[in-house]
């Protein structure tokens, strides 16, 4: 069964979303969190996309992104993430496998009201 396409366009805000593999822990403590955040920043500015808020929660987080130009920007920014982050998680913990429960999950929402509210939800 093959994937549906995400509609993403340019300068449209999403609502990502990403849970732990069978809800387990993918942020043990503040040193993941922080580790997290700091590559979230640095793939984003590479990526061109820009984070508005984050909730990193022990195991799932959400962000509010904006990809400038590239749309497919999102994709790849989270797949570099997932990489360097899962491969970082695995060695602290000694543990091998996937972290993530499959793709991230992407919404579009493009009313005031939503986007003006979910900042305030994510903190």
């Amino acid at each position: 069964m093959t994937r549906r396409a995400r509609l993403l366009l340019p300068g449209t805000p999403l609502h990502l979303i990403q849970r732990g593999n069978n809800r387990s822990v993918c942020f043990a403590d503040n040193d993941d969190c922080l580790a997290y955040l700091q590559l979230l920043e640095e793939v984003s500015r590479a990526c061109s996309v820009d984070v508005h808020a984050y909730v990193l929660m022990t195991n799932h987080m959400h962000l509010l992104v904006t990809p400038r130009v590239d749309p497919q920007a999102v994709s790849a920014m989270m797949k570099r993430i997932g990489q360097v982050y899962v491969q970082r998680f695995n060695r602290r913990y000694r543990r091998t496998g996937t972290l993530f429960e499959g793709r991230f999950r992407s919404s579009t929402h493009r009313t005031p009201t939503y986007l003006t509210a979910l900042p305030g939800w994510l903190r």
